[in-house]
């Protein structure tokens, strides 16, 4: 960690509140949503509105070549369902081209025995048939009262104005940049000149145009959304991906159709909780808590007993994780965003192209950011989360919704890989066992336990709790920068069923991340 952290620097953010809201990991994409509340439009209209405007302004982290979960609560029908469009293998992938190097070196977010030329990191043989149109098509259709012309105009307004790269967004490219510039498209995109963008020295941040994303989003519009999946864009698409050595086909696309699932349900202290299932991590997340019981139950913010109740049922349910599931994840570059209405529905949604920039390569024809999907997958065969063809992965999403009483009481989620489920299981907990609002639980400092390694404690918690934990488990200190987040990057919409006032809040520590309210 840099020596130049100064640990006596605190930031605060504060809540958005109203009747209804939006909040993500990028403001201008949530007040893109809360346009759509203003309108007219439910959570799920400025849900959708929102996932489709937000590949526009942080690329590096989804869009239309992406994947993802939602959950939804419906109040008419006091109901909690999950729209799953996650990544799915091309049925004619060949696995010898993801043949092992035999070297012990990890690459990128995983802990996955190298494969030779990181063709399951980056590049054309990393890319999983992406879910992210046909899901909000699913959702809308299902949920939605908006057509799929309206949710698509804020994207299309954004992708033709270019997205505004500060400080961050150089922040983010420059990461990316060594790994772009294999890829025409990409270089020509996000490093003009050989450069990233830089904002000049009068503060004007430059405009990056995204390939032919705009033209893209309006054919979508205008041909609907199958289009993407048996259309010109499908043709497109594979065109572009076939010249790559993918083997995503139009077949593929054709095949793929997002469905809406029953959740993964638990009751906790009063509340139930509705998350995502199969190969998510919601079934870890429900193990957590099985784990902990009533151990943090209590009043205000946890205390040792409490923190050390998480830490060690987050040790356990992740050894169980990584020995039945497979999973060894990292990190990974995500988006998390909430929405609520004034009626109560309810949406968490979380999306990803999984890396940062996915697997780093903007189809040219397009100008879609596609997803490295098949990195979710173990490259070693004969394991349980083995790449295979048309399979698929485990991922770390944790979309979820929380009622109590019969009603909608909280949307919430995250992104971060690994770190989801320990920020989003203590988030829960102090909201739900210590009664503490969520714009307090969002500036206590947090542990992550997530299956690799010792504790790591933010070094702004409590020195008893610290000691509590280190006499029992390995524990280090760490800060909670601004990049990269030590603690995942969470957001949440609670709603006050007596009022019906909302109250959102986004991590204290993401520069971009806010929320908008009506």
């Amino acid at each position: 960690m840099s020596e130049n952290f100064n640990r006596n620097q605190r930031i605060i953010k504060h809540a958005v509140r109203g009747k209804g809201a939006v909040v993500a990991q990028n403001t201008l994409a949530a007040q893109m949503g809360t346009r759509t509340l203003a309108r007219g439009g439910n959570a799920i209209d400025a849900a959708v509105t929102t996932a489709m405007a937000i590949g526009c302004v942080e690329p590096w982290m989804s869009g239309i070549g992406g994947i993802g979960y939602m959950a939804v609560w419906i109040a008419k029908e006091r109901k909690a369902y999950i729209v799953d469009y996650g990544a799915v293998a091309a049925r004619g992938l060949d696995l010898k081209n993801y043949a092992l190097t035999g070297g012990n070196a990890t690459s990128d977010l995983f802990g996955w025995p190298p494969v030779v030329n990181d063709n399951n990191v980056m590049g054309y043989h990393s890319i999983a048939v992406p879910g992210q149109v046909d899901g909000m098509a699913t959702a809308l259709k299902r949920f939605g009262t908006w057509d799929w012309k309206q949710v698509m105009e804020a994207g299309i307004e954004l992708a033709e104005r270019g997205m505004s790269c500060d400080w961050y967004g150089t922040t983010l490219i420059t990461t990316g940049a060594a790994a772009l510039n294999r890829y025409e498209t990409s270089r020509a995109t996000y490093l003009p000149n050989g450069f990233p963008p830089v904002i000049d020295w009068e503060g004007n941040p430059p405009r990056v145009k995204l390939g032919n994303l705009a033209n893209t989003l309006k054919r979508l519009r205008d041909a609907g959304p199958r289009d993407y999946y048996e259309g010109q864009i499908a043709k497109d698409l594979v065109a572009d991906l076939n010249a790559g050595g993918s083997a995503i086909s139009l077949e593929d696309l054709a095949n793929y159709h997002a469905r809406v699932v029953e959740p993964v349900t638990f009751e906790r202290n009063g509340a139930t909780v509705h998350t995502v299932p199969y190969l998510t991590a919601g079934p870890t997340m429900k193990r957590a808590f099985e784990l902990i019981g009533d151990r943090t139950i209590g009043d205000g913010a946890p205390d040792a007993q409490a923190f050390m109740a998480v830490a060690e049922s987050l040790h356990t349910a992740y050894e169980e994780r990584l020995r039945t599931m497979g999973d060894r994840h990292t990190d990974s570059c995500t988006t998390h965003f909430n929405a609520v209405d004034a009626e109560g529905n309810m949406v968490a949604l979380t999306q990803t192209l999984l890396s940062l920039f996915g697997s780093r390569v903007m189809l040219p024809r397009t100008g879609i950011m596609m997803n490295n999907g098949i990195m979710w997958f173990d490259p070693e065969q004969g394991k349980p989360n083995s790449l295979t063809p048309g399979k698929r992965p485990l991922c770390n999403i944790c979309a979820t919704v929380v009622s109590k009483n019969g009603e909608g009481w909280f949307a919430i989620g995250a992104s971060g890989g690994r770190r989801i489920v320990p920020a989003i299981t203590q988030l829960i907990m102090m909201q739900t066992d210590r009664g503490m609002d969520v714009e307090a639980a969002f500036h206590q400092p947090r542990i992550d336990v997530s299956g690799v390694g010792p504790v790591r404690a933010n070094w702004d918690l409590d020195e008893d709790i610290k000691r509590a934990i280190s006499k029992k488990m390995p524990l280090v200190e760490v800060p909670n920068p601004i990049y990269p987040l030590n603690f995942a990057n969470p957001s949440c919409i609670r709603r006050d069923p007596m009022t019906g006032t909302v109250t959102g809040m986004n991590e204290v520590m993401s520069p971009w991340a806010g929320g908008a309210a009506v």
